[in-house]
């Protein structure tokens, strides 16, 4: 049999076993299926060793969105919904959206000691799910124009939330497009919070963490707020409160875990982010900080920022990373609805005097992560602007069997009669023969 022939029976033979095993995961997956077209992006990550022996893992690249943003007790309510959509929007939607906030209600007593009041949490969640589905609604196309693949797979609704978590103010959302659950096995998905406030454990300052697995590869994303205060020494009580957050994050084994070796802490994980408001502030005398920030001088300004100093010294976060900052601090604007910083001469009543600092930040620790952007956002909601970071990463596809030439779907047996699973494999053995011998 020439080469053209040998090719064209190996094409053959592999789009069989394709078109008939997405029938079967078709059937075990309709509990999250929104229509037929996302049945090619499915078959896109199919992971069955081929006849040529291909590698068992495959990588797969996501872009990760991850935003932090400091809300200073205010209700999502009124013009907010322009800033979400402002915050949000990209010129490509994400595949996952990681969102941190804090101060999500007022830190006042009867919030911080009092019982957990999901309220806000709920209204922020409806929120982003409304800015997610109308920012990337596709309008219908000009005459003659046909849709992208990629617009056909993403209209309105595509994305699932996938995880909430409220401390007090703290709180963490985590949405997934519903085209990459069938793509990927993602699971173990958990939750965590630690408190490390006022008497350092109460709620007011701490961390909410999510853990999960996509495919091969386990994520941790913590959001988190750290203590207050331009002091020296002040930096300090940060420093002490990583620690602990590290050190009290855990995510333990439950009984339905598939896997033994799932990671139990944060830097168990293949793929960690940190953000949040972490308050660390400049080494800088307020005048000379709002003078940089006047020239935009951001390189300059870095050279005073408290956590880049850690970062470099390995005080705290030892190893991990931070994209370049190229953009004006975020803390403290004056009041709502104003582009004036807190403070400075001539000094205005009632006002805190308050040196400019890039308190809200995005970092990552593991291999293979690209930061994509970095930026803030200008919503004038409150006295901190959001910031956010793009970031591309490759998964690992551990769909494929552990042995063999071929991987049976594990929804087969409940899909398909045992005598036609037995027919099933002997045909795809028969061929696989001929094949072999032709």
């Amino acid at each position: 049999m020439g080469n053209r022939q040998r090719k064209s029976r190996r094409k053959a033979i592999r789009l069989w076993f394709i078109k008939r095993r997405s029938k079967a995961d078709a059937s075990h997956l309709s509990e999250i299926s929104d229509n037929d077209e996302q049945d090619d992006e499915c078959m896109d990550g199919f992971v069955g060793r081929s006849l040529d022996m291909e590698p068992c893992i495959r990588n797969n690249e996501l872009r990760i969105f991850v935003g932090t943003w400091n809300v200073a007790g205010r209700s999502p309510v009124g013009s907010l919904a322009l800033d979400l959509i402002e915050w949000l929007h990209l010129k490509e939607p994400a595949d996952i959206y990681v969102l941190g906030f804090q101060e999500i209600v007022p830190l006042k007593t009867k919030t911080v000691i009092g019982a957990e009041d999901p309220t806000e949490a709920t209204n922020w969640n409806s929120l982003i799910d409304r800015r997610l589905r109308s920012d990337y609604e596709i309008s219908s196309p000009a005459r003659g124009q046909t849709r992208t693949k990629y617009e056909l797979s993403d209209r309105v609704g595509r994305y699932k939330l996938m995880a909430s978590k409220k401390m007090v103010g703290v709180f963490i959302s985590v949405w997934m497009r519903r085209a990459l659950l069938k793509k990927y096995r993602v699971s173990e998905v958990k939750v965590s919070s630690v408190a490390c406030g006022i008497m350092g454990y109460l709620g007011n300052k701490g961390s909410v963490s999510v853990s999960m697995s996509i495919g091969g590869t386990s994520f941790c994303f913590v959001a988190a707020h750290l203590a207050s205060g331009e002091k020296k020494g002040d930096e300090g009580k940060r420093n002490h409160q990583v620690s602990e957050i590290f050190r009290r994050t855990s995510f333990p084994r439950l009984p339905e875990d598939r896997r033994k070796n799932l990671p139990l802490t944060i830097l168990g994980h293949d793929q960690i982010f940190w953000f949040g408001d972490l308050n660390y502030r400049l080494y800088l005398e307020d005048n000379l900080a709002r003078e940089l920030i006047k020239q935009h001088n951001w390189s300059a300004l870095q050279e005073f920022d408290q956590l880049r100093k850690e970062l470099e010294e390995g005080g705290v976060f030892q190893g991990w990373k931070e994209g370049n900052i190229e953009f004006a601090p975020t803390y403290k604007y004056s009041s709502y609805n104003c582009n004036r910083y807190s403070g400075g001469l001539p000094s205005r009543a009632g006002e805190k005097q308050r040196t400019p600092a890039w308190c809200d930040r995005i970092l990552w620790y593991g291999k293979g992560v690209k930061q994509l952007s970095y930026f803030r956002s200008e919503s004038k909601f409150s006295d901190h602007r959001p910031v956010s970071a793009l970031f591309s990463i490759h998964v690992e596809d551990q769909k494929c069997a552990r042995s063999g030439l071929v991987s049976f779907p594990p929804s087969v047996p409940s899909t398909i009669p045992s005598k036609a699973v037995t027919n099933y494999k002997a045909r795809v053995i028969e061929m696989l023969d001929l094949h072999s011998y032709h």
